[in-house]
């Protein structure tokens, strides 16, 4: 017997969940389905949950800085409570280095200007009393550790940095997927695990279920693809790739686990920092631990991967940005076991997610996030349940986009902004922190 929903949302991931929730919330019922066995298994467990406010374009900040407001009330916007508890945002601000690759900051700052966003300039000295362990020598531009030179400070230093208190990151991803879920349930949704959809049906022209990987089925006028990494195999699925001219791929990503140096207590006193001096972000972790990604420089080679069928192992690119983040702190101990995780970003053309309808009628797409949009899940749910509302009622999304307004503080954007039929944008960093 064919199980019936308004909604089925391919994927539970932090992106996913929260998309759920907000369609129930304007009285879809949604059934999620997901291959793993629980909510934010996939690569929302692996992501480093970072909520920052600045972005290079003004749409992006905007956004980052409404969700900013869910993360900082999270039990007042979930109004439900998990019999695990809820995710702990630890707000202890982002702290970006100004260096020629970001043109100082000015672009962002202006932008946060527009935006009453606050923020800080420090200087050189002020951040190595913040950071006693940080050396501001410039090492510009990033190496791989074979090329000549790697190590080798160069003339200048790093004149400073913009900090922005309200970031942070939230302490463990996958239990705030979890609150999602149960307050989604609450709402009236269901959730399937261990599933997997092998077919997306259509019927006179629109779409009309899934069915799954068990045989069974599921009727619902409404698909919304928040497959994350997966995401390309299901549009393929669908049908629903001729008329994209932004599309996703899958892209390795490692993350290292690194002590802070002996004396300095990076977890109490560490902030989220981005240097695109030395091409790497981090974040404190608990155990007075620090975690070092890349910013995807030029130099190293991108590894877009299979998402079914891809090496989990560390590579040399561990080793690297390790050594990378030990220029920044030369008193770091640098393990000699790789310690970390290797997990995948779901990266769209210009690394700014699609948030749209598709050509097929029902048919809806929240990708190319993972990896740079887990601090906008809860403001996602809410624009893409109001962008399933303007379509359903029979608006033309593509001719016509939404424009919608953010309820904390009050920004109209233009959803077409996210496009899958829109160009390149060439004011995107190209970049995440992950």
């Amino acid at each position: 017997m064919a199980q019936s929903a308004d909604a089925v949302v391919i994927g539970a991931g932090v992106i996913g969940a929260a998309i759920a929730l907000e369609l129930n919330r304007i009285g879809l019922k949604t059934v999620s389905v997901d291959k793993n066995p629980a909510a934010g298994y996939g690569s929302t467990s692996g992501s480093c949950a970072i909520i920052r406010v600045h972005y290079s374009t003004l749409e992006g900040t905007a956004f980052a800085y409404e969700g900013y407001h869910y993360w900082r009330d999270w039990a007042d916007y979930l109004g439900v409570a998990d019999e695990r508890g809820l995710a702990e945002f630890r707000e202890t601000g982002c702290l970006v280095m100004c260096t020629a690759q970001n043109n100082m900051m000015r672009k962002h700052t202006e932008i946060c200007d527009q935006l009453d966003i606050p923020y800080q300039r420090w200087s050189a000295e002020q951040v190595v009393e913040k950071l006693p362990i940080y050396d501001m020598k410039s090492f510009f531009p990033p190496k791989r550790m074979e090329e000549a030179g790697f190590g080798e400070a160069g003339t200048g230093t790093v004149p400073g940095a913009i900090h922005f208190p309200t970031a942070g990151y939230i302490t463990d991803p996958q239990l705030s997927t979890h609150n999602l879920q149960r307050a989604a349930e609450a709402a009236g949704g269901t959730f399937l695990f261990n599933r997997t959809v092998t077919a997306i049906r259509t019927a006179n022209g629109r779409i009309c279920g899934v069915t799954l990987d068990d045989g069974s089925t599921i009727d619902a006028p409404v698909v919304i693809n928040v497959a994350g990494p997966h995401a390309a195999k299901v549009n393929e699925m669908a049908g629903a790739l001729s008329d994209m001219t932004i599309t996703t791929r899958a892209l390795k990503q490692e993350v290292v686990h690194m002590p802070s140096p002996e004396g300095f207590d990076f977890f109490r006193d560490g902030p989220v920092i981005s240097d695109s001096d030395i091409a790497c972000y981090c974040r404190p972790e608990k155990g007075n631990f620090i975690l070092v990604g890349s910013e995807d420089p030029d130099c190293d080679p991108r590894e877009w991967v299979d998402p079914d069928d891809y090496d989990t192992n560390f590579t040399d690119q561990w080793t690297t940005q390790a050594h990378r983040y030990a220029q920044r702190v030369p008193s770091i101990g640098i393990p000699n076991q790789t310690r970390g995780v290797v997990d995948l970003y779901d990266v769209s053309d210009d690394w700014i997610p699609i948030y749209d309808k598709s050509m097929i009628p029902g048919y809806y797409m929240a990708i190319g996030s993972s990896g740079n949009q887990f601090k906008n899940a809860p403001i996602a749910g809410m624009m893409m349940a109001r962008l399933v509302d303007y379509c359903e009622a029979g608006n033309d999304h593509d001719a016509d986009p939404l424009h919608y307004t953010l309820p904390q503080i009050g920004r109209t954007i233009d959803v077409g902004f996210y496009s899958r039929k829109r160009e390149i944008n060439a004011e995107s960093s190209f970049s995440v922190l992950g």
